[in-house]
């Protein structure tokens, strides 16, 4: 079959003629996809508020974790104008997440949100919207996300999952939970390779917080460390170890310190027993172990691995 119909871009403006009165209330009615775009849940909160003596274009909640969304958009290419409205709109509500959709996004506006989301714990995203249509059909929206922050393309493809075994399937159910709880926190997955564990982004690039299944009757909660450099991994791992005994001091539980000798990772660690097989009632005892070591490993480790990069520099 080679009969296909052309695909063909339309220009924003002969669906929407203005920008303010045509396009932003579409999209407040059409939030769930944008959202769905994104993997977010998101709830129009108000229209046109009031930030200081400037107006916010939409103002939304992510239901995930019932914090603010601001939602900047231009029918043009991107521009500094806009960009200093969505900075200040992000700091006059204190939003968790800024999204800036439009039709273009320049290079240096690109650069400037993957800047904000390594140095700003508000998330960015910048999201081209098209309108195509085939022929002659009716126009379709498409909504392409082209910078978010750091894990999130992974962390949206870990939700999409077919044929999956009945264990494979527990693992899912669990993690999923446990990401939820954690989300409120605003963790981010970072990345997974294999169902029975989780990786969460600490900030620091090849260093992340780890939650994991061993296949051994065990599961850990811990640090990850695995930056692509073997000798960078082991020196890293070597001055932190020499703080074994006060960051042990914060935990009811030992820590097992493996520098990994030989492999490029390494990982410091508390376990416990715990299978995915365990019972609804165990498995939610055993979240709830990694929801309380994971955020007491993030309050604990955070100064000390400041302090050893600096060391290692």
């Amino acid at each position: 079959m080679n009969d296909f119909g052309k695909l063909k871009k339309i220009p924003l403006r002969e669906i929407w003629p203005h920008e303010a009165n045509d396009f932003t209330p579409w999209l407040a009615s059409n939030i769930r996809a944008l959202g769905d775009a994104l993997g977010l849940q998101l709830e129009i909160t108000d229209r046109e508020a009031s930030v200081g003596d400037f107006s916010l274009d939409l103002s939304a909640k992510n239901l995930g974790n019932s914090k603010t969304v601001i939602i900047e958009n231009q029918l043009a290419q991107t521009d500094h104008d806009h960009l200093g409205k969505l900075l200040t709109y992000a700091v006059g509500r204190e939003a968790s997440i800024g999204i800036w959709v439009s039709e273009e996004v320049r290079k240096e506006h690109h650069q400037a949100l993957e800047w904000l989301n390594k140095k700003t714990d508000t998330r960015f995203f910048a999201v081209v919207v098209e309108v195509l249509k085939i022929e002659d059909s009716k126009p379709a929206v498409y909504f392409k996300p082209v910078v978010f922050p750091s894990g999130w393309q992974k962390s949206k493809r870990q939700k999409i999952s077919t044929n999956l075994s009945p264990r494979d399937e527990k693992y899912k159910i669990y993690f999923q939970a446990l990401t939820d709880k954690l989300d409120k926190f605003d963790w981010t997955i970072s990345w997974s390779d294999w169902q029975q564990n989780r990786y969460f982004s600490s900030g620091f690039k090849g260093i992340d917080y780890e939650a994991r299944f061993t296949g051994k009757n065990k599961v850990c909660a811990g640090i990850y460390i695995q930056q692509g450099d073997e000798a960078k991994n082991k020196k890293l791992f070597d001055v932190l170890e020499k703080q074994k005994e006060e960051i042990a001091s914060y935990f009811s539980e030992p820590f097992e310190w493996d520098r990994g000798d030989g492999k490029k990772r390494s990982r410091i660690a508390v376990y416990r027993d715990g299978v995915i097989e365990a019972s609804d009632s165990e498995l939610e005892e055993i979240r709830e172990w990694h929801i309380k070591n994971l955020l007491k490993i993030k309050e604990v480790f955070i100064p000390q691995i400041k302090q050893a990069l600096e060391t290692i520099k």
